[in-house]
């Protein structure tokens, strides 16, 4: 296992937050590294890869000590997904394993939430979500024979931030904190 290909990536995370807040630049560059990350399959645990039946796993990989941005991956077995939700923040999506589907919604405004475009990320793409470029969407697994592996970045420790879903049977925005599937990050120093 390459422990290292993953601290570099969180090197390259540091300096980039370090020197820029903005946000076009942060998902550019975030973007490439997260790429570059996710070209190269031997550096995740097994255990933050383990599928668990009853719902999709969030494994906290590493939070910045000051919550600046969290890295988690997300284990998806065939037919699991999130309900329609949002982020608040900036964030970057990259399948490091099988694919998923991303169903992207507007902002609620109240009635039924229509899915206005959808598209499947295959492995080693990267897509992008923020409350400036759209925040709302859905996520499954593409595969409906295999687990799906996601690495997500935000720009926030985004298993303590106050959020939003969809709940399709009420029709009305819920509050939520996601938090995450274990109890401690993968990294927690550094």
């Amino acid at each position: 296992m390459n422990t290292q290909r993953f601290t570099q990536f969180l090197d390259t995370m540091d300096a980039l937050i370090a020197r820029t807040a903005h946000e076009p630049t942060v998902l550019d560059e975030g973007e490439a590294s997260l790429k570059s990350l996710i070209a190269r399959d031997d550096w995740l645990p097994p255990e933050f890869a383990q599928p668990v039946a009853e719902r999709y796993q969030s494994y906290a990989l590493y939070i910045d000590p000051v919550a600046r941005y969290s890295v988690i991956s997300f284990v998806w077995a065939p037919g699991q997904g999130t309900p329609i939700h949002n982020h608040t923040v900036w964030g970057l999506v990259g399948v490091l394993r099988g694919a998923e589907r991303c169903e992207e919604f507007p902002s609620p405004g109240g009635g039924q939430m229509a899915c206005t475009h959808a598209h499947d990320l295959a492995r080693g793409e990267v897509d992008r979500v923020s409350p400036s470029i759209g925040d709302w969407h859905k996520v499954s697994n593409a595969m409906s024979d295999q687990p799906s592996v996601s690495i997500h970045v935000y720009g926030a420790d985004i298993g303590r931030v106050h959020r939003n879903f969809w709940d399709a049977t009420t029709q009305q925005l819920k509050p939520m904190i996601s938090g995450y599937s274990n109890d401690t990050p993968w990294i927690t120093a550094r």
